[in-house]
């Protein structure tokens, strides 16, 4: 009798332990989040301030209050300008870039359960450039540029997720195949287009798109791509109980009721989507995607539900700080992927040696 009773105790102190961990967990969780959201603020403002016309946080506070309330005017025309015309829409695309694609990248490998796996996985960023370098070939103009890269873009993850169709397999390991071979077909044609361009002109225009920049973006732009972009995170953060769940597989998924076609099809709309509208305004960014959730699973642990809000939040603040040593950092601007590049690959090699034991 004693011992059922001792038994008893045991396991109510055991579920209290249980329930006190998971409560600091969560609190420390969304210490981070808080946490992050300031720092994405700080850096914005820090960037806003950056550039070759310096100005003080001050006046760039005072310029974007004064929209809004009474202020005395202490700035001159071109201080405005700077800020509202050219460095806002910069900034706000640079949040959205990196949020897209790390957001992306943390749902990609949650639904694949793989840790390499990027944005690009169904061939949307090599389909993407096919059409910039299109577009760029017939003359058209930067609307015209983002429109042939978000709808190619498109056709690519279409294509892909077509062939798993075609084949009659719907597994997850077919879809990333046939992502490879689309991928693989897009880079062959963005070589061909390379190859007829004029090198004077188009080669280098080409070129410098696909290794990425937001120089030349406009608050146009920013609005055209804002309403689906936002869109698709909402989508995104709202399923993310549900990719949790597919990402401990496909047959406990099943037993656990859930619809795996229906949500692994609306995640990859959504990452489509986001990774889609990213490109067609920056061109191609690397290792955003790939190291981003990398970092956050190490702040918040594995679980995706903790992953994909931090990832929003992390991945802008880091092509932020990119985007702004790319305009500082020398007279000419220094094109994003080179930038990603040279951090991101020191940095993957860190993450790698710090979980060097659960890799074995």
């Amino acid at each position: 009798m004693w011992d059922v009773i001792r038994g008893s105790e045991v396991g109510m102190n055991s579920n209290k332990s249980v329930e006190l961990v998971r409560m600091a967990n969560d609190k420390r969780r969304c210490r981070v989040l808080v946490l992050m959201i300031i720092l994405t603020l700080v850096l914005s403002l820090v960037s806003l301030c950056l550039g070759r016309y310096s100005l003080s946080l001050e006046d760039i506070i005072r310029i974007l209050l004064s929209p809004i309330f009474p202020i005395e005017r202490t700035w001159t025309d071109i201080m405005e300008n700077v800020v509202l015309k050219v460095r806002l829409p910069r900034m706000i695309a640079a949040l959205l870039v990196g949020a897209a694609l790390s957001l992306s990248g943390a749902t990609y490998q949650g639904i694949f359960k793989n840790p390499l796996v990027s944005p690009d996985l169904l061939g949307v960023s090599s389909g993407s450039c096919v059409g910039a370098a299109l577009a760029i070939l017939m003359g058209l103009g930067h609307i015209g540029i983002q429109l042939f890269a978000l709808a190619f873009g498109l056709v690519a993850v279409f294509i892909a997720t077509a062939i798993p169709k075609l084949m009659r397999n719907s597994s997850s390991l077919m879809l990333v195949l046939s992502g490879v071979i689309v991928s693989g077909f897009m880079i062959s044609t963005i070589g061909l287009l390379k190859y007829i361009a004029d090198p004077e002109t188009q080669l280098a225009a080409i070129t410098y798109w696909q290794l990425g920049s937001i120089s030349s973006v406009k608050a146009e732009d920013v609005i055209a791509v804002f309403p689906a972009m936002f869109v698709a995170m909402i989508i995104l953060i709202v399923i993310r109980w549900r990719i949790n769940i597919i990402s401990l597989g496909e047959n406990e998924a099943s037993l656990l009721g859930t619809n795996i076609k229906a949500i692994r099809g609306c995640a990859i709309i959504c990452s489509t989507v986001l990774t889609g509208c990213a490109v067609c305004i920056s061109g191609t960014v690397g290792w955003v995607g790939l190291i981003i959730p990398h970092m956050c699973r190490m702040i918040v642990g594995p679980d995706n539900s903790k992953v994909m809000p931090i990832s929003v939040f992390v991945g802008a603040s880091f092509m932020l700080v990119v985007d702004t040593l790319a305009r500082t950092v020398t007279a000419a601007e220094v094109p994003l992927s080179v930038i990603t590049g040279f951090i991101g690959a020191p940095l993957f090699a860190w993450l790698l040696f710090k979980q060097r034991m659960k890799l074995r």
